[in-house]
């Protein structure tokens, strides 16, 4: 940087064009001013030759139909000016972030992009001094990388323009990526005595939820009565593995958040314990956060007593960070390194995946310099790494130890369950919200997959990087090494474990199991699996994922089995050795042993544990059953597992082959491990119950039945004491608020018809529609023949699997862009929340039947053959139905394609919706009308 006073500081951006492309076209706004309307080939030959402004390149160039071409991305500007902070990758969210008009229409738009990046580089150049000189150093590395934005925002600085000259990055120090340095540091803290353990009343409950809803709240009796009946989970446990549990389906609008909220933090502040409360999806974690300002108004008090808690995945390893900025070249990866290095400065809690990194960032940057800088599973080094002090995964786990509400999600809770505690080892109270998602949590929690990926990477953690690709990863030898130093046991053990490795899949595994010569005993194993699917999967799947059970295998493929059965033996004795040796090291040291070293071997022993108890002893005895006189086959008998052999494919191409086991009732062991070491759990949704027809001649019990499907989502069913059950109804008036309609004269198979259905139904609701499909392939096709169309009226159509951006950027578009529709498939059917008339429209393409698979099949035959499929489909039914109510005055229509639709799932929808069967164009008028007008003035106008 340059001796003496800066320079001045100048806010004006240079004078470059603007694009914004859409589905029929794009504006070109020349610098100064003219506005000109381009074909898509037009506006992407000028772009390669003249480098605009644009909003989200990769979008950009999609809908140019042209590989990304240098511009000035705003969003990159805005990343750097505003880290941390909320934007829409759109036009009219960078107006709403900045404070701008409204864009209206295509040239507005550009327009704004614009005015975008003036506001920005004013902002900065007004906060240089406040921002020190860490921003001014991360903008030279930038800049001296080729970022586009990289001069003008060094002017903003007050950096003279010689300062851009010199060409070496230098030390982490000099480049302003030692984010490390300026982040705070976390305390070690005595551990917390174990939990009181009195009660909360029902009456307790009431009155703390009356505290949290303040003076004048709305009307919602239901939600009070919520609160007292979950209360019964903060009871005192009479016996050892009965936990108390309350298995309640309050219908949307009830206030389940707060209505939980209320006795688990009594109990916390009562007992001097935490309540975990976990979440299927991320969207209801953020929701849970924000509800708790209501309990912990200063945000100071919230930090202390409250922690949104994540696996380790999700957070910024800092040491990452570091070692990618050491490998940075000019040209490379500085650029992204650099908006990751502002963001972790001003980031609340670290978290990659879900917290406030802005997630579109990771197409303009790419995966690699963002997600990529995460926690590897098995790499983290704990109290050897030079940042564990300021660790951002670090000091969420001891947040959480010393918090009273700990908002989680269903995978973490799981996985300390299987790791015998994990992070937190005295958690007894849970809230499972978003409980009908419980099956499939506990379903990939306790799975075992014997493939290449999970065997290259047990190879990876403990011999480390190898070949070209190294990478960073460290090895068991290396993150042990210090503290078994001078052991011979220990040393010999994990040598052995080293050297037994080497039968695993090694670099380039996937070539080879798939080509010729394959090395070692794994990926013999996997090429005979491989030759197994080939053989016996259904002919006409060679595009996509094949799957064929693993019952009566081939003799080859048993000798294989056999074979690497034994590897993994000789793998698993040298580590069980070393843990012993640790384990051992913890208490005849236990007087020598510093505070980081006895953190690095406790942290060793868990991970250690968790290979050697869960994921190799699951692998071996599969491959023992593999290994047996009839295979896998199990025709007379029910098992508690099904097995099966795939390959998985990515366009087209294998990417891995592999041996797959599931319970067929994956909520025994959830019950076993979660709910039998709690004391007591709320599991709560809104969608719990499956409200079934009876059949002639059932003469069965029809209130057990509706609560049939609960307990079996849930697991309650295999608990030694019965859960409460607790119904709470919405407060909302289905009948009049919504319309159901199934379409009778379109065929789901003509692609032609059902894009005209999708076109129609959209344009008569004038936006605000939610598309659902049960297949990618028909979403898109649906998508390339309607976009072009709706966007002629001024509608416009976001598509998951087609727009280059993550399904929760496009959500919170739809949500905040009032008259734009969306394509989706599961990820947005469940647990979106888009209040108002932003969706006001969902159009389902057909009913949401299980894929028909060999795991299926098991479970279909486990519980209840038809009705079993039934019921999953009325159960996704009615989530996708529950999205479209979600506030008194909201209004909407329920569409179905499928005029096969069973009159037995109709039960999906709530009492006194009427299901009216009727053609297209009658549908489209109904939906027209209907949401031209407020059904909550309807309903009064027929009562007079």
């Amino acid at each position: 940087m340059s001796a003496g006073p800066p320079p001045r500081a100048t806010a004006e951006p240079p004078p470059l064009p603007a694009l914004h492309a859409g589905a029929r076209g794009a504006v070109w706004i020349s610098p100064d001013g003219e506005v000109e309307e381009l074909s898509a080939a037009r506006a992407a030959g000028r772009a390669r030759t003249t480098p605009p402004i644009v909003c989200h390149l990769p979008l950009q160039a999609a809908r140019l139909d042209c590989p990304p071409f240098p511009a000035f991305d705003v969003l990159e500007l805005f990343a750097f000016v505003r880290p941390a902070a909320f934007c829409l990758p759109t036009p009219s969210g960078l107006a709403a972030a900045l404070g701008l008009d409204e864009p209206g229409g295509p040239a507005a738009e550009a327009r704004t992009l614009l005015g975008a990046a003036r506001a920005l580089l004013g902002e900065l150049a007004a906060s240089r001094d406040r921002d020190g000189d860490g921003a001014q150093r991360i903008a030279l590395t930038m800049a001296r990388a080729g970022w586009s934005w990289g001069g003008a925002v060094a002017a903003a600085l007050g950096l003279a323009p010689e300062a851009l000259d010199a060409r070496a990055p230098g030390p982490p120090a000099a480049t302003g990526l030692d984010v490390w340095n300026r982040l705070p540091q976390w305390e070690e803290r005595a551990p917390p005595p174990p939990p009181d353990d009195v009660p909360v009343a029902d009456v307790e409950a009431r009155l703390r939820l009356a505290e949290l809803l303040g003076e004048d709240p709305e009307d919602r009796a239901g939600q009070s009565d919520y609160a007292a009946a979950a209360s019964a989970a903060f009871a005192p446990r009479d016996r050892a593995g009965a936990a108390n549990v309350v298995l309640a389906e309050a219908g949307t609008g009830v206030g389940k958040t707060l209505g939980y909220i209320a006795p688990a933090s009594l109990w916390a502040e009562k007992n001097g314990g935490a309540v975990w409360l976990s979440t299927y999806t991320r969207n209801l974690q953020r929701q849970i956060d924000q509800e708790l300002d209501r309990l912990y108004p200063d945000p100071a008090v919230k930090r202390r007593r409250s922690e949104v808690r994540k696996g380790r995945e999700n957070y910024l390893c800092l040491l990452n960070l570091e070692e990618a900025g050491e490998r940075a070249t000019l040209g490379g990866g500085a650029i992204a390194l650099g908006l990751v290095a502002r963001w972790a400065e001003a980031t609340r809690d670290g978290d990659l995946l879900g917290g406030d990194f802005p997630a579109w960032l990771v197409r303009l940057v790419g995966r690699g310099q963002t997600l990529g800088l995460g926690h590897r599973r098995g790499e983290c080094i704990y109290a050897a790494c030079p940042h564990y002090g300021c660790c951002f995964a670090e000091r969420s786990v001891r947040a959480a130890r010393r918090a009273d509400i700990v908002v989680a999600n269903h995978a973490l809770v799981l996985t300390q369950a299987v790791m015998a505690g994990g992070d937190d080892r005295s958690a007894t109270r849970f809230v499972f919200d978003e409980g009908h998602h419980l099956f499939n949590a506990a379903d990939n929690t306790f799975a075992a997959n014997l493939g290449g990926i999970e065997l290259a990477e047990l190879r990876r953690w403990i011999r480390g990087g190898e070949g070209r690709r190294a990478g960073r990863a460290r090895g068991l030898e290396q993150r042990v090494r210090e503290v078994i130093a001078g052991d011979g046991k220990a040393e010999a053990d994990l040598a052995a474990a080293v050297t037994a490795a080497a039968a695993l899949p090694g670099p380039g595994w996937l070539q080879r199991v798939f080509g010729a010569g394959a090395e070692g005993a794994g990926e013999a194993f996997l090429g005979r699996v491989a030759d197994h699917v080939a053989a016996r999967a259904p002919r006409g799947e060679g595009a996509y994922d094949q799957e064929a059970p693993a019952g009566r295998p081939a003799a080859s493929l048993r000798r294989a089995a056999g074979d690497l059965r034994a590897a993994l033996g000789r793998l698993v004795e040298p580590l069980r050795g070393l843990r012993g040796n640790l384990v051992e090291k913890l208490d005849s040291e236990a007087a020598e042993l510093d505070t980081p070293a006895r953190v690095r071997i406790e942290a060793a022993i868990r991970s250690l544990s968790y290979r050697i108890d869960v994921t190799l002893a699951s692998w071996i005895g599969m491959l023992a059953d593999l290994t047996s006189e009839e295979g896998t086959a199990r025709d007379d008998a029910a098992p508690e597992f099904v097995d099966w052999f795939a390959i998985a494919r990515n366009q087209g191409r294998p990417v891995d082959a592999a041996m797959h086991r599931r319970w067929v009732d994956p909520t025994i062991p959830f019950a076993r491990h979660v709910l039998g070491r709690a004391h007591g759990a709320v599991i709560t949704s809104a969608t719990l119950r499956d409200h079934t027809r009876p059949e002639v001649g059932d003469d069965g019990d029809a209130e057990r039945d509706t609560w049939l499907a609960a307990e079996v989502r849930t697991g309650t069913q295999h608990l030694p004491l019965p859960a409460r059950r607790v119904e709470v109804a919405s407060p909302f008036d289905y009948p009049a608020q919504t319309r159901v309609f199934i379409v009778t004269d379109v065929r789901r198979d003509d692609p032609r018809q059902v894009a005209a259905a999708y076109r129609e139904l959209f344009r008569a609701a004038g936006g605000g529609a939610l598309g659902l499909f049960t297949a990618i392939a028909r979403l898109r096709d649906i998508h390339r023949r309607i976009v072009a169309e709706l966007e002629r009226e001024g509608l416009k159509l976001l598509a998951q699997h087609v727009d280059p951006m993550d399904v929760g950027t496009l959500v919170d578009i739809f949500r905040a862009e009032r008259n734009t529709c969306l394509l989706g498939t599961d990820a947005v059917r469940d647990g979106v929340d888009v209040p108002g008339a932003s969706l006001r429209l969902i159009v389902f393409e057909r009913v949401p039947w299980a894929r028909p698979d060999i795991l299926h099949r098991a479970r279909r035959a486990a519980f209840g053959g038809r009705r079993y499929d039934e019921m999953i489909a009325r159960l996704r039914l009615k989530q996708a139905y529950g999205r479209l109510i979600r506030r008194r005055r909201d209004r909407g229509v329920f569409v179905l394609l499928d005029r096969m639709t069973p009159s037995r799932l109709l039960n999906a929808f709530p009492e006194g919706v009427a299901v009216e069967r009727v053609g297209l164009a009658r549908t489209v008028a109904a939906v027209r009308d209907f949401l031209a007008c407020d059904p909550m003035e309807r309903r009064a106008e027929a009562v007079l």
